[in-house]
């Protein structure tokens, strides 16, 4: 009986671990697992596509806003994204004479919200195929899809793809981009 009672438990316990597995099932990102009980910080440390990013936000400060409670949504630029900027942009950037005009670039990429993929396409389908996406840098995004994709259109008419959707985190969720969003001024 001993013996059937303990296999009993331990199957159980293995079938709970497994659907708690299945449930936290994130994609991979940059080549690293992204874990929904870690950070947007923490886990954007670990993927490859995104040092750029990780660089500019520890030169603007905001390592302590990004690892707090949140909700927060981030659109997160790839190391590729980075690179269609004009040459030497970045560098400029993240010294620290600049830190102002990158904090804002950064916060354009952010929203105090946890909004999943499947909540931003209601919200473009609610206003009829473009929802204004309102940033906590004041910057306002243009969401519209285009076939199965979402995009995001900047202050200054450049336009971003969310190419991975809905990577969630103890304070949010990340959809990556493939082009960096810029204010208006």
């Amino acid at each position: 009986m001993f013996n059937r009672m303990t296999l009993m438990t331990a199957a159980a316990t293995l079938a709970f671990v497994a659907t708690a597995a299945a449930q936290d099932k994130n994609p991979m990102v940059g080549g690293a697992p992204m874990f929904s009980n870690k950070t947007i910080v923490e886990n954007a440390i670990n993927s490859k596509d995104h040092t750029t990013l990780v660089a500019a936000v520890k030169a603007a400060g905001l390592v302590d806003t990004l690892s707090g409670k949140g909700p927060f949504t981030v659109f997160a630029p790839t190391n590729a994204a980075f690179a269609k900027l004009p040459a030497g942009t970045v560098e400029t950037l993240i010294r620290p004479e600049n830190k102002a005009t990158l904090t804002k670039i950064l916060t354009c990429h952010v929203v105090s919200a946890n909004a999943l993929s499947s909540a931003i396409n209601k919200m473009i389908a609610d206003d009829r195929g473009t929802h204004p996406v309102k940033t906590v840098g004041g910057c306002v995004l243009q969401a519209k899809k285009d076939g199965n994709r979402i995009t995001l259109t900047d202050e200054k008419g450049g336009v971003a793809t969310v190419t991975i959707a809905d990577v969630r985190q103890s304070n949010g969720v990340i959809h990556v981009i493939d082009s960096v969003l810029l204010p208006a001024s």
